[in-house]
């Protein structure tokens, strides 16, 4: 067996295999000696059937199945021995392949297509800015009201005042538009409020339905139609009350702090403030760390030159996924490349600073993750080992996908400690509008 490997550009090259008889004929002779012994043929007793009669009936195939089963290890053997860093897998030129005569041909050429990355050099000792959110007591004690709002009582008033829901029936006489439905005073536009208020069963009130709230998206929430079908909603409208809903807001009392935390967590109003404000600089603190890691990962993309074998990238895409059409890839290129480029840059690293992920490490996640879905209620002696079977279940389903998919999390998040660790990080606070404007760039 003869292979060679031609480079047709920095990043693209061909690995050529010359097959000759002796490379493949022996595996070939006891494969059919194999089907010899166990074959059944009508006039032939079991094991009897003549080499020869097996090989005419099956020699062609088995010699065809064996032939590419020694390329693929005879490749894959090349390329680990020579430490070629490859894209993808290689692509077999198929052209080449058809044109063979299984009949007559005795040697066989065979070629691979293969992309390839040369080294490449990243730096980790940059500048860059984290984020951090300035906590806000307003956003906090709103949010703690809306809770309150929430877990409060319904009751139905006879007249309406402004925060309460009103349930009737929304209808347009000229279109027979008629659904019933609840509007919030609250999300009402401004001039309308008025209208909304002091009303009780029976009232009827007419306006205009596209002056009608605020926000585009409670008209549909409204009408249950969509954005496009809206649109077509047009002129005088009629509300018919039904009913008048008004929550009253929960009391900072023990039922309330059981709802939120669970029983006996919480057990003043200064607790449940101070536990809530955890909770909010938690969320806060994991918003900052994913923008900084998403602004870390748009540096390092930009600020590394790899040479990329785009060519072969497009034809590898296209060869292992057959739904997509080249339209649909012309017009997505872009993030495939930008998504190479930074799992080749998270593949150095973890080489060069020999980040591993353990089986245990993996095991303990998943389990922290169904403890958080169950309240981090405390898991011991029993319920311990029930959530390990759980745990191991879950990541064998899917045929090992729920395994990579928490191993990958896990491995990227040791990458980007790693970065962190070296990069120059400076802390800036900012508000929380600022923080949406930063996080949309």
């Amino acid at each position: 067996m003869d292979i060679q490997l031609e480079k047709n550009t920095g990043t693209e090259a061909l690995i050529k295999v010359k097959l000759k008889v002796d490379d493949y004929q022996p595996i070939v002779k006891e494969k059919l000696k194999d089907y010899a012994k166990k074959a059944t043929l009508k006039g032939f007793r079991p094991g009897k059937v003549p080499l020869s009669l097996i090989e005419k009936m099956y020699g062609k195939a088995v010699r065809a199945e064996e032939i590419n089963k020694i390329l693929v290890d005879a490749v894959t053997k090349y390329i680990k021995d020579n430490d070629i860093k490859i894209i993808g897998d290689p692509i077999p030129n198929n052209d080449k392949v058809k044109e063979i005569d299984w009949d007559s041909q005795t040697e066989f050429d065979f070629e691979y297509a293969i992309g390839l990355v040369d080294d490449f050099k990243y730096d980790l000792n940059f500048k860059i800015t984290k984020y951090a959110i300035k906590l806000d007591k307003k956003e906090i004690d709103r949010t703690i009201e809306e809770l309150k709002q929430r877990y409060g009582k319904m009751t139905n008033p006879e007249v309406s005042e402004e925060g309460d829901s009103l349930f009737g029936t929304l209808a347009q006489k000229s279109s027979e538009f008629s659904k019933d439905c609840l509007i919030e005073i609250g999300k009402v536009a401004k001039k309308f409020q008025k209208k909304f208020i002091g009303l009780k069963k029976g009232d009827v009130i007419k306006f205009d339905i596209q002056k009608l709230f605020k926000e585009s998206a409670d008209l549909e929430a409204v009408t249950g139609m969509t954005d496009d079908e809206v649109k077509n909603l047009q002129g005088e409208f009629e509300f018919t009350v039904k009913n008048v809903n008004r929550v009253i807001p929960a009391e900072m009392n023990q039922e309330f702090f059981d709802k939120i935390f669970g029983e006996g967590e919480v057990k003043s109003e200064k607790e449940f403030i101070e536990k809530y404000t955890e909770i909010y600089k938690k969320n806060y603190d994991d918003e900052s760390e994913y923008l900084l890691s998403h602004q870390i990962q748009e540096k390092l993309i930009k600020d590394t030159k790899i040479e990329l074998p785009e060519g072969f990238y497009k034809k590898w895409i296209l060869a292992t996924n057959e739904q997509l059409t080249e339209e649909e890839l012309e017009k997505d290129f872009e993030h495939y490349l930008r998504d190479l480029k930074w799992t080749l840059i998270k593949n150095k690293i973890a080489a060069d600073h020999d980040i591993k992920v353990e089986y245990q490490e993996v095991l303990d996640k998943t389990k922290n993750l169904y403890k958080a879905q169950f309240g981090n209620i405390d898991f011991s002696g029993e319920l311990e080992k029930n959530l390990e079977v759980m745990a191991n279940n879950y990541l064998q389903e899917n045929n090992g996908e729920n395994y990579y998919q928490i191993y990958n999390q896990l491995r990227t998040e040791k990458i980007m400690d790693v970065i962190k660790q070296n990069a120059n990080i400076t802390v800036k606070e900012v508000t929380r509008d600022e923080f949406s404007k930063k996080a949309e760039k």
